[in-house]
């Protein structure tokens, strides 16, 4: 019998709009909203979700075969279509989620934008997802550092230290509203999918730690990803985004 996994990322932007409401403010006003979010992270509640990336993986026969990948964006569907895309997906597959800081983060921005568009998004609890020591999404930054903010490690941080290629040279989540900004969509989505990549390599790795995946199996599901990344480097992802260098005898990097 097969496992569906669904690894996941999701790229944001500021909702000046619902700034706006909270405080009280000109609609119009979108300095005085910049002013009321401040430099901080914002509350999740004011993270516009612009792109939701996935990949779809099966267990078969010992090693995980990637089924796709990509990253819609608000430049395709709305935001609230893109929720409730991914959330019929979830209803469909029932897959165990796979993400990073996906309890922190993605998870609940998912739910909050799910009410803020008014989406009915069953999906997103057709399993205990929301259950932050239930396995059926996965957290990779929680449970590596063992729920313990001090033990906690980056993405790009972790996958370097294990001679994994790390984000991309020339975007980052804090240039993402900039991007969005000037219409540049599609390297949002390219960066977001190299995210994913990233992510479920990180997968494989602890699969193979906790003895799920023996070694034969391991390599076999890296290869079927860099594989199925090369062949479809040219729908999903705008390969102008070039990866930071990485030590030589490093994998293939998912194209960024």
């Amino acid at each position: 019998m097969s496992t569906t996994v669904v690894v996941f990322d999701l790229e944001t932007a500021p909702d000046l709009a619902a700034v706006a409401r909270v405080h009280g403010l000109d609609r119009g006003d979108a300095d005085a909203a910049r002013d009321k979010l401040g430099t901080g992270f914002p509350k999740l509640i004011y993270h516009s979700i612009v792109c939701i990336g996935a990949l779809i993986a099966t267990r078969e026969d010992g090693a995980y075969r990637v089924r796709a990948l990509g990253a819609p964006h608000v430049g395709e569907r709305s935001e609230g279509r893109l929720i409730a895309d991914f959330a019929a997906k979830l209803d469909q597959l029932r897959p165990q989620l796979v993400s990073f800081n996906g309890h922190g983060f993605d998870l609940p921005t998912l739910r909050y934008r799910a009410m803020i568009n008014g989406v009915a998004a069953p999906g997103l609890t057709c399993r205990p997802y929301y259950r932050r020591y239930d396995e059926s999404a996965l957290d990779l930054c929680d449970l590596l550092g063992n729920f313990d903010a001090r033990a906690k490690v980056g993405l790009d941080v972790l996958c370097r230290a294990l001679n994994l290629p790390g984000k991309p040279e020339s975007i980052d989540g804090g240039r993402v509203a900039d991007f969005v900004a000037a219409g540049r969509l599609a390297e949002v989505a390219a960066y977001c999918v190299s995210d994913v990549c990233s992510t479920y390599r990180l997968f494989l790795a602890y699969e193979k730690l906790r003895g799920a995946l023996d070694p034969d199996g391991h390599t076999r599901s890296s290869a079927d990803l860099e594989r199925f990344v090369a062949a479809s480097a040219a729908e999903h992802i705008d390969t102008a985004i070039a990866p930071r260098s990485r030590s030589e005898g490093a994998p293939t990097c998912c194209p960024a």
